[in-house]
């Protein structure tokens, strides 16, 4: 049975990246993949946080039941995509993705978009892993 590892690609002549997370992450002897949804800020009983920053926690708890789930950590995550309304604190985002994660690193994306399906969401996440 091959071994999981995740390396970040750090190669020389480009820009470092732009704040906490890899520009690229190349899974080695994967042989489980995790793929979610956009994940919204609705909690268990249906109701959505209003402050940003609760909405990021409740998406990154979301996730960490679908990673354990399946028998993976943060760890195993190599691309996280955010989805953030225009307007919103962006660095309420990254913090709570940077705190979430641990320090472990991941490629990662945020797009900012005009709005989401539902208007009391401001963000939603997907996520990417490997085992």
């Amino acid at each position: 049975m091959s071994t999981f590892e995740a390396v970040e690609v750090i190669p020389h002549g480009i820009a470092r990246p732009a704040a906490n997370y890899a520009h690229a992450v190349l899974s080695v002897h994967s042989t489980r993949m995790l793929h979610t949804s956009g994940v919204v800020p609705t909690r268990p009983d249906g109701s959505v946080p209003e402050a940003l920053a609760d909405q990021a926690r409740t998406i990154w708890v979301a996730l960490r039941a679908l990673l354990d789930e399946v028998g993976m950590t943060v760890t195993n995550v190599v691309s996280v995509t955010t989805y953030v309304v225009v307007g919103e604190d962006l660095a309420v985002v990254m913090a709570a993705r940077d705190e979430a994660l641990g320090g472990h690193r991941a490629a990662s994306t945020l797009v900012t978009v005009p709005a989401l399906a539902q208007p009391a969401w401001r963000m939603e996440i997907a996520i990417v892993a490997t085992a």
